[in-house]
């Protein structure tokens, strides 16, 4: 007998398979845990695989890639800074090549002629939200997106890059640019949750990293609009492009796919001795009359803003746990008579108990504003100014009449530009002094 049935797409057969395996009693924990509401219902996120150790390696050259989201040089430019200030150690350079409107195919093209050109030896990628084209899944499309994604990072391996393969993001509204389709924000949103489990797919098989940036997006979407209200656009007041707590939940799940842990030091105070101690990057200099003096060499993530807005750092840092796990200077106080201390650290005060002191205090999370924010502002400028002139290096004269009449003498003097920018970079990162003071109450 000759039967035929419907062709199924990956996500039906994902969720029909760990339909039977939940019913066989096999553990359940193939998907992502969902908040308990409605509006997550129809979706089926495959559980993301965690990094396995540091992806990074000392001298990495770090390619930046994208669509228009990584044009923006927001999450970029927190990678890269974050990079530079908080692991300085790796010694780490990086490029964006972020380009408005590109889909994965669109990159694969014009790839060897102004990536790998560089020589990168770690790439993450982020594409999806032009190839998922604005509207509902279908298996075709999906099929067309897979080859092309799978083509790219296996171009980037066979050239000696280790891949940290992003999903897509999300959409907040259906974007204007969709023009007369008929597709809902949850259609949208179910194709590019669709892609991304497409793409853990092509993580597995290509033996390569995973960054869900839609998930965390997604569900942070969700969180925001009820903690904030219904205004705040983690995706973006277009739908699509995220303002700066957006694309901080971007950063996040870059870093963390990098395999970073965090950790910026410790700064412990035993009062009953007078004895201090620092962990590597920073230097004791004194500790006098109840105030900590140290010489820092690494840096914390300096973010301040409203924690209410969705064009802010410190609001991104509300919704997913960047300090408390890629971001952590900590102050760990001992030996003192008193049951509370103010801690004063710049021209800031927080008040602690000596239990909250003896387990240590995150400085990086409680002090929006340190003495570090100056030295990091500067970073950060230097950072913004670079990849700025990537994308005009690339976009405008790589793709130019100057790169089209000869790419490498085009390649070679617009490197001689960029090079006072890079160096700019490393100029601006100083070693920092700054005092603690713990004063008892």
């Amino acid at each position: 007998m000759n039967m035929s049935f419907p062709k199924l797409s990956r996500l039906v057969l994902l969720t029909a398979v760990f339909a039977a395996l939940n019913a066989a009693g096999l553990p359940a924990a193939e998907f992502e845990a969902k908040p308990d509401n409605a509006y997550f219902a129809r979706f089926a996120p495959v559980k993301a695989p965690a990094p396995t150790g540091l992806l990074l390696q000392p001298g990495d050259r770090l390619a930046i890639i994208g669509d228009s989201i990584t044009e923006q040089k927001m999450y970029s430019r927190l990678i890269e800074t974050y990079l530079i200030v908080c692991v300085p150690e790796l010694k780490i350079t990086a490029r964006q090549f972020g380009w408005s409107g590109e889909t994965a195919e669109g990159f694969l093209q014009r790839m060897t002629n102004d990536c790998l050109r560089f020589q990168p030896t770690v790439a993450t990628l982020c594409y999806g939200m032009n190839d998922h084209r604005y509207r509902a899944y279908d298996e075709p499309n999906g099929q067309w997106y897979s080859n092309n994604y799978s083509a790219v990072a296996a171009s980037l391996k066979d050239s000696g890059a280790r891949v940290v393969l992003g999903s897509p993001g999300c959409v907040g509204k259906v974007p204007s640019w969709v023009g007369d389709q008929k597709a809902s924000v949850e259609d949208l949103n179910l194709n590019l949750c669709h892609f991304r489990n497409i793409d853990i797919e092509i993580a597995a098989k290509e033996k390569i990293n995973f960054a869900d940036v839609f998930w965390p997006l997604f569900t942070t979407g969700f969180t925001a609009h009820q903690k904030y209200g219904a205004d705040y656009a983690v995706s973006g007041h277009d739908g699509v492009h995220p303002g700066w707590a957006g694309h901080l939940i971007m950063a996040y799940a870059f870093l963390k796919a990098m395999g970073l842990d965090g950790d910026l030091g410790t700064f412990t105070v035993d009062l009953g001795s007078g004895a201090a101690t620092a962990s590597s990057g920073h230097t004791v200099d004194s500790f006098t009359n109840n105030t900590l003096t140290v010489t820092s060499s690494r840096y914390p993530f300096c973010a301040a803003g409203a924690a209410d807005q969705d064009n802010s750092l410190r609001s991104g840092m509300t919704l997913v746990p960047f300090n408390a796990e890629l971001n952590r200077l900590k102050l760990v106080v001992t030996g003192g008579a008193a049951q509370n201390y103010a801690v004063t650290w710049g021209d800031e005060t927080h008040d602690y108990s000596a239990a909250q002191l003896a387990a240590g205090v995150n400085l990086a999370e409680d002090f929006a504003v340190n003495p570090f924010s100056a030295a990091f502002a500067r970073v950060d400028a230097a950072v913004a100014e670079k990849q700025n002139y990537e994308t005009r290096q690339i976009k405008d004269l790589f793709h130019g009449p100057e790169g089209k009449a000869d790419a490498d003498a085009t390649a070679a003097l617009t490197e001689k530009a960029r090079r006072p920018l890079a160096d700019a970079i490393a100029a601006a990162f100083v070693p920092v002094t700054h005092a603690i003071k713990i004063q008892p109450k």
